[in-house]
């Protein structure tokens, strides 16, 4: 394997994977792309070296290069491509709703943090199982 292509991968990858820690939108679809350019180097670097084409009959099979790595890059980028459309279409609609792209943050999850570190059951969970107690089959066996 080319060690300038997996540098080029691991670069990619670990700047992709720090935008998506980020709180705006922009720079997750940014940080998704880098990291599928990343990926489909690495699929590449770890195909092996360039050959002849791969089909039958053009020349002996230890030339050919292999096909599968390709293949794989080219789902990797139909993927991706629907990802990021998916992911702008989400950007766009919160700069039209907020007139940023900033991901707010989660009310309900904050509360049930609070309560997890309180140790306290929440509103919700004593709504679910309320009567579950008195169906429970091993107080039956008595």
């Amino acid at each position: 394997m080319n060690a300038t292509l997996l540098l080029v991968c691991g670069g990619l990858v670990g700047c992709g994977v720090y935008l998506l820690l980020e709180r705006s939108l922009t720079r997750v679809l940014a940080g998704l792309v880098l990291i599928g350019n990343g990926i489909n180097v690495g699929f590449l670097a770890a195909g092996g070296p360039a050959g002849s084409s791969a089909f039958y009959g053009s020349a002996d099979p230890e030339d050919m290069a292999d096909p599968l790595p390709q293949a794989l890059v080219l789902t990797a980028i139909v993927i991706t491509l629907g990802t990021v459309a998916f992911l702008l279409a989400m950007a766009h609609r919160s700069w039209q709703l907020h007139g940023a792209d900033d991901v707010q943050d989660d009310v309900e999850d904050a509360a049930i943090r609070r309560l997890a570190v309180d140790d306290e059951t929440s509103v919700g969970h004593s709504a679910t199982t309320q009567g579950q107690e008195e169906d429970d089959p091993e107080e039956d066996d008595r």
